[in-house]
């Protein structure tokens, strides 16, 4: 009885609404993240926005994603372990032989700082 009624036009605007709220929940929660990661505000900032977009998710979604600035894209200590320069590993290496082929260090430094890149990654 309930089959008959339930036309494919409504199973395809019943899977076009579910996947419009999983869009808007995961948006939401990637900007709950984004808030706790920012470094450019306080605490009563990340709460305030925190409630904001906790209490009116659509609203507040909206309200964060357009005022929030380009700069506060850059995270501090966001990366893959690549040391504190923010560097791969095969790059900080690459630096090191550069600067052992300038001179700039010995044979042995380079051993030194070379296994302790490695040994951070």
């Amino acid at each position: 009885m309930l089959a008959s009624s339930f036309s494919f036009w409504d199973a395809i605007w019943l899977m076009i609404v579910f996947f419009a709220w999983i869009m808007v929940v995961t948006w939401v929660i990637l900007l709950l993240i984004d808030n706790f990661r920012r470094t450019d505000h306080g605490g009563g900032a990340k709460a305030g926005w925190c409630l904001l977009i906790i209490f009116f998710p659509i609203l507040g979604a909206i309200i964060y994603t357009i005022s929030r600035p380009d700069s506060a894209g850059a995270y501090e200590g966001s990366g893959s372990g690549g040391g504190s320069s923010g560097r791969s590993t095969a790059e900080e290496l690459s630096r090191l032989n550069d600067l052992r082929a300038q001179g700039a260090i010995s044979d042995t430094e380079f051993e030194d700082l070379k296994a302790r890149t490695i040994a951070s990654s």
